[in-house]
């Protein structure tokens, strides 16, 4: 996320109104850019300084009972007997509108899935843009820089609870470039990095016993592809800026490589 943009959404990510993959790109970019962090902070304290009851003025209760008296002198008393006649009335009509109101909000949410809280799926989706992104922004793509499945697959011992299946593609034009330690669903897990010409491809892996064995679509957000699957007792998810028929044929060659005894 650029600065400018950033500086834009402020307002919006005080106030909570980011939606999840705005706010982890926001908090992602404030981590690491000292002025937009400042500009975060001078509005935290412009805000807070509107807030403060030395700035904030009440109307004091004598003054508006002057108003009122000055209204009902210049009107009339009777000009206000009609409205008080109209106004349970008023009332009534007000509650219908609020109650078709209700009803209409709470078919919508019923009924459009977007309107619903992020789905499982959706929050690691929004973890896995976020990380892939923070890999490329922060310099740290890899923790063992190495085109040797045997020399990677070998690191993850006794940093993981499990042990990822690292498959080389080299040949068909994915090769294997490294790995490194990635954190999401509030676990460690393995991040395998691949190239596609000048695109690094990203792949997250951790174990899965459940996972139904098959690719879901993919799904496109700010210019990167995600691409997700379940096989051999993991789940897998992959992150590239790579176009999406490029992710779609690595991921179908990167399933073929697995052997039958990983599955």
């Amino acid at each position: 996320m650029s600065c400018e943009l950033t500086q834009r959404f402020v307002p919006g990510y005080l106030d909570g109104e980011l939606d999840l993959v705005c706010t982890i790109e926001m908090e992602t970019h404030l981590k690491s850019c000292a002025a937009c962090a400042r500009e975060l902070e001078n509005q935290k304290a412009l805000r807070d300084a509107l807030r403060r009851g030395s700035l904030a003025y009440a109307t004091p209760t004598a003054l508006r009972d002057r108003i009122q008296s000055s209204l009902r002198a210049s009107t009339g008393t009777k000009a206000f007997e009609p409205a008080r006649a109209w106004y349970p009335l008023q009332i009534w009509r007000w509650a219908a509108a609020f109650a078709v109101l209700a009803v209409c909000g709470v078919t919508a949410w019923q009924l459009v899935p977007g309107l619903h809280a992020p789905s499982s799926n959706q929050r690691i989706a929004a973890e896995v843009f976020a990380s892939h992104v923070r890999s490329l922004e922060a310099n740290h793509l890899m923790d063992v820089a190495s085109t040797d499945q045997h020399t990677v697959k070998p690191w993850f011992d006794g940093k993981l609870d499990f042990s990822p299946p690292v498959e080389d593609v080299a040949t068909e034009g994915y090769p294997l470039v490294g790995g490194r330690l990635d954190y999401l669903e509030g676990r460690e897990v393995a991040a395998l990095v691949y190239q596609r010409r000048k695109h690094f491809i990203n792949v997250f892996v951790w174990p899965d016993p459940g996972g139904v064995s098959a690719a879901r679509a993919i799904e496109s957000s700010r210019g990167y592809n995600l691409m997700r699957w379940s096989q051999g007792g993991f789940q897998f998810w992959a992150a590239t800026d790579a176009s999406a028929p490029d992710l779609a044929d690595f991921v179908r060659l990167l399933e073929s490589r697995i052997s039958p005894e990983k599955k």
